[in-house]
């Protein structure tokens, strides 16, 4: 079977027939996605199915016009990472291997990706001799670094200021001179805004009053839209608060739609159609 997926691009096996490739990726929870795109004529398709190889029921799947290529590609990594975080469907072998787990070995190569879309490559090298490459958006690469800061204040910071500690006691032991202290500034009530899109709902409910009822998101959280009466002029009055409370992640416009208004939350760094 696996003779008739002879090539492999970016992690998916590859199958052409004439102007139609055939795009397959095995996960390890006993689903596979499959994409089928026609070469000339913006169509294409995607799917999760429950199946190994590819012909059970089908767990979703997405539109079959696209604009181009790439965004036949961004519909794909939304249909993969949905299918990548469902529990396993307990067949009895997997067609993909299980997770790697092992100590790092040496520092962790990153590198731009390749693809042509901001993205990041994190090269690991593992004890056991495994190179494992991680490619990702560069959302997830931000989100990353946040993580790795808190996990660095929660972990290391502590050891670190009980080496400090412990080379400023030998300073004084050579030196007599008074240290002088700085006084430290009160940091109990500076909030930092909202990160992630579900940070972003928390904190639109909490201090203006918009639930859920209001609220439309980009499937990728690139934008959050809020909708409907009176929840959208009381942020348009309220709009420097709104501003200082979810920066510096996100920025509020004002949206002019037929027969009404909406206010858009968008993700900083990222450029929208029309911009």
């Amino acid at each position: 079977m696996d003779d008739a997926w002879p090539e492999t691009v970016n992690g998916w096996e590859l199958a052409r027939e004439g102007h139609i490739e055939n795009y397959r990726k095995r996960l390890a929870n006993r689903v596979t996605v499959t994409a089928m795109w026609e070469n000339g004529t913006g169509r294409g398709r995607v799917d999760a199915r429950t199946e190994p190889l590819g012909g059970g029921r089908t767990l979703t799947s997405s539109r079959k016009d696209f604009r181009d290529k790439n965004a036949f590609w961004t519909a794909a990594t939304c249909v993969l990472e949905m299918a990548a975080n469902l529990p396993s469907l307990d067949w009895h072998t997997s067609p993909a291997p299980t997770a790697l787990a092992g100590t790092v070995a040496g520092m962790v190569e990153a590198e731009p990706g390749t693809s042509g879309y901001p993205e990041a490559e994190l090269t690991f090298t593992l004890t056991e001799g495994h190179t494992v490459t991680l490619v990702m958006t560069d959302e997830q690469a931000f989100d990353l670094s946040n993580s790795i800061s808190r996990l660095d204040h929660h972990v290391w910071s502590e050891e670190r200021e009980d080496e400090e500690e412990d080379e400023e006691d030998e300073e004084d032991e050579d030196y007599d001179e008074p240290v002088a202290v700085e006084e430290v500034p009160d940091v109990s009530e500076v909030r930092s805004g909202p990160d992630s899109g579900h940070d972003l709902v928390t904190v639109l409910e909490e201090r203006f009053g918009v639930t859920e009822d209001n609220l439309l998101a980009h499937v990728d959280w690139s934008a959050l839209i809020v909708v409907g009466e009176p929840e959208v002029s009381s942020l348009i009055e309220r709009g420097g608060e709104l501003t200082d409370a979810v920066a510096p992640r996100w920025y509020p416009v004002v949206a002019d739609r037929p027969g009404e208004r909406w206010v858009v939350l968008k993700r900083t760094g990222l450029r929208y159609q029309g911009e």
